[in-house]
């Protein structure tokens, strides 16, 4: 849980849920059209942006800077703005890329308000399906949809044996360490979409989500979310999530426990 004390979430929540519901009317009535993408990365790795990203973290920018000129702002594509502020927005305009860029549904935009490097609201909007998650403080979350919210809680009650577990490596996990972790490869049932896995568990959906290769801009904006909906964040080696890297989220201590044994092989 948070270590450090925090009490303005009134301002930011509402600041947040206003900005999601811009967010949605933003793409459809300026990003809902063909886009032009470049790779990141040279030769054969391929880290794809669009015009579409860019043109969302400039928008989301330009809100925060409005309302919060004094805060810092982290951003995947145009990097951070500092500031002399204990406040930080990290952004992620889209998470999940590949997805925007074939046409599934599961992309979304991921913004955290940070308090002295601590993530104290997430907001994980998903304009295609229309809804968006967002804590309303640290022991309090909502899913969106249709004009309702809904409290998020996570199904702690479900152990090991009938958890439905979703894990992605994404091509950062060798075979030599996938190899090492066969009784957790066998208990993979299911696949992840991106943000939106992590907010299923924060819904009770699933019970234990593994991802690889998460930086601070993919995984802030839903640790708040998690926790405030009971659920249970660390790195592989058992570790502070803020930090990023490779995630387990799990619906309850004992579960996690559970899988951060069967990952250590691969830490």
């Amino acid at each position: 849980m948070p270590q450090v004390k925090f009490k303005n979430y009134r301002i930011y929540y509402n600041f947040l849920n206003s900005l999601a519901k811009d967010l949605t009317n933003f793409y459809y009535k300026k990003l809902d059209k063909k886009f032009k993408i470049t790779n990141k990365l040279k030769g054969s790795q391929y880290d794809p942006v669009t015009t579409s990203d860019k043109a969302f973290e400039k928008f989301i920018r330009s809100k925060i800077t409005k309302k919060f000129p004094e805060h810092n702002i982290i951003g995947e594509e145009f990097g951070e703005k500092k500031n002399k502020s204990d406040y930080s927005w990290v952004i992620d305009p889209i998470d999940g890329t590949r997805s925007f860029v074939v046409g599934n549904p599961t992309w979304s935009n991921l913004i955290s308000l940070n308090f002295k490097g601590e993530p104290m609201l997430g907001l994980a909007n998903f304009p295609k399906i229309k809804k968006y998650y967002l804590n309303k403080n640290a022991n309090l979350a909502y899913v969106f949809e249709k004009n309702k919210k809904k409290k998020l809680k996570i199904n702690s009650k479900i152990n090991f044996t009938n958890a439905k577990l979703a894990a992605a490596f994404h091509g950062t996990l060798s075979l030599k360490k996938q190899n090492k972790i066969n009784k957790f490869i066998k208990k993979m049932q299911f696949p992840c979409f991106d943000a939106l896995t992590y907010c299923h568990l924060a819904e009770g959906r699933i019970e234990i989500v593994a991802q690889c290769a998460n930086k601070i801009w993919d995984i802030h904006p839903i640790i708040p979310i998690i926790r405030a909906a009971g659920g249970v964040l660390t790195t592989w080696d058992n570790k502070n999530p803020t930090l990023g890297g490779n995630i387990l989220v799990s619906n309850n201590k004992k579960n996690h426990r559970k899988v951060l044994k069967l990952l250590k092989p691969a830490t």
